[in-house]
């Protein structure tokens, strides 16, 4: 057993929480807890043999009313891998929304007695809401603009294992901050386990009052990238826009975009991250995001089936005592 997974075992029973749906409320140490678990997947997953019994019995539902690639089938993978029986919905195309028509899916989907169910709604609270409705486990796969908690894990546990540590470090998030649960969940982890951050947007892609959580606000890539020990890049998010944001693609990468002459500013070895999907050209330059010196991108997609592992597993165990 490796020393991260013998520690994990040692403290389960001290993770209060049936539910994962966002990181905000997480303490360190149970934020630790998730990252050392998913480190001894990420051992797992590179031998041979990746299969486990642990949820062996067990059933996991991905419910996903968004369109998704790497978190549906990351997910679909880590069930796999710990020997669980996994079934996937997908209702992006079909008339199920929210409110009364949410309440009855949890309904039906309760009489099947799964174990977990893995969520993705385009409406914040909607993962909360479902999690009241229903007597499993219940993870947030993201929803709206609220939280992507397992995204946010994953991208820890990419910083963790290339730097050795997160408290110390300057992470600038740069993008679409507005628009962006995956930046919400960042910004909690990260503060939460002592790391400075900096977000960097245009005014009109950020937030109101995005300093109450403690963080650095600037609107220029030079001031928010210098001497940083990591930077995370956000895709503008179309999808959820109404109305012009940025004049133009071409001058949002002008200004935002991600090149190696805006990165000379930030520490010689600052790491290059980005959630996916990429688009090239807007946010990132190509070949920036495809340097194996400087890019973790490839890692943060391993990494993301090994914390998914880890959140199942934590879930899933005999628990007392659940605070939720």
């Amino acid at each position: 057993m490796t020393a991260p997974r013998q520690a994990a075992e040692e403290a389960v029973y001290r993770f209060p929480h049936r539910h994962l749906l966002g990181i905000e409320g997480l303490s360190p140490e149970h934020i630790s807890f998730l990252l050392d678990l998913a480190d001894s997947y990420v051992e797992q997953n590179r031998k041979p043999d990746k299969k486990t019994d642990l949820l062996r019995g067990r059933t996991v539902i991905n419910l996903f009313f968004e369109t998704s690639t790497r978190t549906s089938s990351s997910f679909e993978l880590a069930g796999k891998r710990l020997g669980g029986d996994v079934m996937n919905m997908s209702v992006s195309q079909s008339a199920i929304k929210k409110g009364e028509t949410l309440i009855d899916t949890a309904m039906t989907l309760n009489a099947m007695h799964p174990d977990v169910l893995v969520v993705r709604h385009p409406d914040a609270g909607a993962v909360k809401l479902l999690s009241e409705k229903v007597n499993c486990s219940v993870i947030n796969a993201g929803d709206g603009m609220h939280e992507h908690p397992t995204q946010a894990l994953l991208d820890a546990l990419t910083i963790r294992r290339r730097r050795g540590r997160i408290e110390g470090l300057t992470v600038a998030i740069c993008g679409d901050i507005l628009h962006s649960r995956v930046a919400r969940s960042n910004i909690h982890l990260l503060t939460t386990m002592g790391a400075a951050v900096r977000v960097v947007a245009p005014p009109t892609l950020m937030p109101c009052a995005v300093e109450r959580f403690g963080i650095e606000v600037t609107h220029d890539m030079e001031d928010g990238l210098r001497d940083c020990d990591i930077v995370m890049m956000l895709r503008l998010q179309n999808e959820r826009m109404q109305g012009m944001f940025v004049p133009s693609t071409r001058e949002y990468f002008r200004f935002f975009g991600l090149t190696r002459e805006k990165l000379a500013v930030a520490k010689p070895d600052a790491l290059v991250m980005h959630p996916g999907p990429m688009n090239r050209g807007v946010e990132i330059d190509s070949e920036l995001a495809d340097d194996i010196d400087r890019s973790v991108i490839r890692e943060q997609v391993e990494m993301g089936v090994a914390v998914r592992m880890a959140c199942l597993d934590a879930l899933t165990r005999e628990q007392t005592g659940n605070a939720d």
